[in-house]
């Protein structure tokens, strides 16, 4: 979870698929100070990248300043620059994304997220039945899910 440090880039593909690259500000605590003074706050900075409709999400919904919840997997990369060095990258490459912060909390109460956007619920954990695993709305197509 993070705030964004500017708005989404969007670019496409050859096959035309969007490809949405951002960045999080990550509050990381530091170590106590020597004397006993409380701790000190940091960020680190995380490259996110998205593909598909949660590019086109990205792009449409998020903006600098807000905070988001991203969850994904860790990608590690290398390439040569122009300078003929080797650069190393490590992006999260998004699974799920959605909105930290309530519709009104962000810059003070007064924006929008994109013309009334409201995110789906996800079902209460509640809805499991006793074998531990949730019961599938009706409704939900077969294709999305993860087996057969």
């Amino acid at each position: 979870m993070g705030r964004l440090t500017r708005d989404p880039e969007v670019r496409y593909s050859q096959s035309n698929m969007a490809i949405a690259r951002y960045t999080l500000a990550v509050d990381r605590r530091g170590r106590r100070n020597q004397d006993g003074g409380d701790q000190q706050q940091t960020a680190d900075f995380i490259n996110i990248v998205a593909f598909d409709r949660s590019a086109e999400f990205a792009q449409k919904y998020f903006h600098k300043g807000m905070r988001v919840l991203v969850s994904g997997r860790i990608q590690t990369g290398s390439y040569t620059n122009k300078d003929g060095q080797r650069v190393y990258t490590t992006d999260i490459i998004v699974d799920d994304q959605e909105f930290a912060d309530s519709k009104n909390a962000n810059n003070g109460g007064g924006s929008s997220y994109g013309g009334g956007y409201q995110p789906t619920s996800r079902p209460a954990p509640s809805s499991a039945i006793g074998d531990g695993f949730m019961n599938i709305p009706d409704g939900v197509e077969d294709e999305g899910l993860p087996f057969n």
